[in-house]
């Protein structure tokens, strides 16, 4: 059900996220006189209590902020074990071993929300980190109400990790309507809330999470959880139009992507003249752009800290027009030719902007739904499969289709690439768009659609958000992946079909949209229909705007999924 914030004036607080308790919770938090960090760090840690499918503690993501004017980008992303190595997923004739890069403890990096909600706080936090951990707190131990969505991926997780992991003692009794609680969860989070990230990177949390590792064959260790560190990263400031758009750089793909899709769109514009939304052609035209995305995202992005990223080169608008050159307007490209350009399902995304126009864009994520399956045993909550987003082996595809090459290779230590892609838009330095997605490799196609929407169409946000989404990555070949939610019309799907392309109806919606718009005329907040999201406006209050008052916030919102 879309959640849509009515719009409100400027200096208007705002949240969108994936559900009902992570909105009410950074509500909550700018109540109290808590800035956009605040509310960030609170509202992670509450999903990691009611949306246990990729809301976490036992996974990873990034973090992009824009404070007091500046901009700041925080990269938490999951490592590889220092145990780890190349071919770890291979059998003796190097094959591909079914699951088990996704399924058990094998599957699992390093965890880093927990750091990474911590140095968030350190350097940007006004209240104290226990006030933001106590939500999640009162969540895990008084229970949350189990929507009919969480018990829909509860029930298909429960076979996949049947008779593998420890899930169904966690998670059977997931009932819809009803309370679930997690008290062995409480009892971690006020380990938490008391000792900061020491408690789970060298106290009883790490002990219990290298204890679970070790029951199930899992290589994390307590060297891998003490030297595990969250890096400020300077982020991806690129131009587009009048805006700049600021984003994430490797190890996330998703920041130089989204960057290279605005800029190849904008170098052909005059091929989308005159061509409708969604129609058989602008289908097409995107799909032949996201083609040389895709093979550049292939060969040349990983860590930076393993493998040198050409990242201005990609970037530079010569090279950009070299390859919009490339892109054919009336038929399908032939996937073999597409190369590279230069010479030699479950992620979570929320929105937040503060009072005084503070934001934070954060996707965090287990990968996908419930992650690796394994829970850790008397901490209560689930590790990653954040290992399948490494190229396993050189050219065959991890969980979402993608194939990668020795740039994104495993390594000990090293970050897998991600596709994330929180991002703002600032213009005459006041953001103006704070959004981001779940869906593996389809989430900065997802954003890139929603600007295009916003920005090319003139829809409203929640137009943007709510318009039925598609996407191409280059394999499989000719392949356009279309949603349940809202497919392509029958009419443009049968045009497609005979251009050459497939048509693919997948069994997930492309992405659940987190987002904020600014403008002069107000704030606007919109949580995807797709998911089970809210969106909140929050009034500024007077113990704000005057020390000595204490009035309640007043929201103003449309709809709940609570």
């Amino acid at each position: 059900m879309s959640v849509v914030a009515a719009e409100q004036p400027a200096g208007y607080a705002a949240v969108a996220s994936p559900d009902a308790y992570g909105a009410i919770t950074a509500q909550q938090i700018l109540q109290q006189g808590g800035n956009a960090v605040d509310a960030a760090v609170a509202t992670a840690f509450s999903l990691a209590v009611t949306y246990p499918e990729a809301g976490n503690l036992g996974g990873g993501g990034f973090m992009v902020i824009w404070f007091e004017g500046e901009p700041y980008y925080l990269d938490y992303r999951e490592t590889a074990p220092l145990a780890s190595y190349r071919d770890m997923y291979l059998d003796d004739d190097r094959q591909v071993i079914d699951n088990l890069s996704l399924i058990g403890h094998l599957a699992s990096g390093v965890p880093g929300t927990v750091m990474g909600m911590w140095q968030a706080h350190q350097r940007f936090g006004s209240l104290p980190w226990s006030v933001l951990v106590q939500p999640a707190i009162e969540l895990a131990e008084q229970g949350f109400k189990v929507p009919e969505t969480l018990q829909q991926y509860g029930g298909s997780a429960l076979e996949r990790y049947r008779g593998k992991t420890n899930f169904a003692d966690y998670f059977a009794n997931m009932a819809p309507g009803e309370l679930f609680q997690q008290p062995e969860l409480a009892a971690t989070l006020r380990r938490i809330a008391a000792q900061g990230a020491a408690d789970f990177y060298q106290g009883k949390t790490a002990e219990l999470v290298v204890a679970e590792m070790q029951r199930g064959g899992g290589l994390i260790s307590l060297e891998d959880l003490a030297s595990y560190q969250a890096l400020w990263r300077e982020p991806l400031i690129f131009p587009w139009r009048d805006y700049q758009l600021i984003t994430v750089t490797p190890p996330s793909s998703g920041g130089i992507a989204l960057s290279q899709l605005l800029s190849l769109k904008q170098h052909r514009q005059h091929d989308f003249a005159g061509v409708s939304h969604n129609s058989a052609q602008y289908v097409h035209l995107l799909a032949e752009i996201s083609k040389r995305v895709f093979a550049d995202r292939a060969d040349y992005l990983g860590d930076p800290a393993f493998t040198k990223v050409p990242q201005q080169q990609l970037l530079t608008d010569d090279y950009l027009a070299r390859r919009a050159r490339e892109i054919n307007p009336d038929a399908i490209s032939a996937t073999e030719h597409v190369k590279p350009g230069l010479e030699s399902p479950q992620t979570t995304h929320f929105s937040i902007v503060d009072h005084a126009g503070n934001a934070v864009a954060n996707t965090y994520t287990l990968n996908l739904d419930f992650g690796s399956g394994v829970v850790v045993t008397g901490a209560g909550f689930l590790m990653n499969n954040e290992m399948d987003d490494f190229a396993i082996k050189p050219g065959v595809p991890n969980a979402f289709g993608v194939v990668g090459g020795n740039a994104n290779a495993i390594e000990p230590g090293k970050r897998m690439l991600s596709s994330m892609t929180p991002s703002l838009l600032v213009q005459e330095n006041e953001v103006r768009l704070v959004l981001g997605t779940p869906g593996g490799s389809t989430i900065f196609t997802s954003v890139f659609q929603v600007i295009n929407n916003l920005y090319d169409f003139g829809m409203s946000l929640e137009d943007a958000v709510a318009a039925p989404r598609f996407h191409h990555q280059l394999l499989p070949k000719d392949q356009i992946a279309i949603e349940p939610y809202q497919p392509l019309s029958e009419q443009v799907q049968q045009q497609l079909t005979a251009m050459g392309y497939r048509i693919h109806l997948q069994r997930w919606s492309l992405g659940d949209i987190q987002a904020i718009q600014r403008t002069a005329q107000g704030t606007t907040a919109v949580a995807d229909p797709r998911g089970r999201g809210l969106a909140l406006v929050i009034e500024p209050t007077q113990q704000e705007a005057k020390p000595s008052q204490a009035d309640p916030v007043t929201t103003s919102v449309v709809g709940s999924t609570m």
